[in-house]
């Protein structure tokens, strides 16, 4: 004898509300109303870089660059070194210059070869292994906001306070290596940005902001001397 089926209508499960940014992913604080899905796919596709899963969407250096992390003023004074491709960020008041991967590796080395080593400056690297926060990307294809043919071009919203930006972007289709500063590059050869002459400016300029802080700091004062 075959039973009876019932009827009872099952109950519905109540429907996870969509992320904020829409079936592209969600929009995290560093990218207000930009899909960090569909930017983490401009970052892999279009320039072929890796990324760390999750969110904040963070990138992995040591892999086809290393990161040089320096006040802003002294990567400004460093800039005149580089390429016009040569990739660069401002985080606040941090500025990342992307070098040649394992250059990380080098600078200790080479800060003590120009004669910095014995010096604490505000200079550090990211290497193998590492992490840097990803700048918003400049309008990259297939986001929302893209403009058609013959109309002006949306504004970019305007990331995060503290978020990093992209101030000479990275260029889609071109290999970021031939841009990157190098080691081997010593003296101008083989055309890619020379590391040295780069980190030496930049060395030059923490130092410069270090005795000017030392500078405007109120003298110790010092005890009365009572005969």
């Amino acid at each position: 004898m075959v039973g009876s089926v019932s009827t009872t209508p099952l109950p519905r499960l109540p429907r996870r509300p969509p992320g904020p940014g829409g079936p592209g992913g969600t929009a995290g604080p560093e990218f207000p109303g930009r899909p960090v899905a569909r930017i983490r796919r401009w970052y892999e596709n279009e320039l072929g870089w890796t990324t760390v899963p999750g969110e904040p969407l963070r990138l992995v250096t040591g892999l086809r660059f290393d990161v040089l992390d320096v006040p802003a003023e002294a990567g400004t004074a460093a800039l005149r070194h580089l390429t016009g491709a040569s990739p660069v960020a401002l985080r606040g008041d941090r500025m990342l210059i992307l070098v040649a991967a394992g250059s990380a590796e080098e600078l200790p080395g080479l800060l003590d070869w120009l004669e910095w080593g014995a010096l604490a400056l505000d200079l550090t690297a990211l290497g193998a292994d590492g992490r840097m926060a990803a700048p918003l990307p400049p309008e990259p294809p297939g986001l929302p906001g893209q403009s058609s043919p013959g109309t002006r071009p949306p504004r970019s919203p305007r990331p995060a306070q503290g978020a990093a930006v992209w101030l000479r972007p990275p260029e889609p289709g071109y290999e970021v290596e031939a841009s990157l500063p190098t080691l081997s590059a010593v003296g101008g050869v083989g055309g890619a940005p020379d590391l040295v002459r780069l980190v030496d400016t930049v060395a030059t300029g923490c130092h410069r902001i270090r005795l000017r802080r030392a500078c405007a700091r109120p003298p110790l004062s010092q005890p009365l001397a009572f005969s």
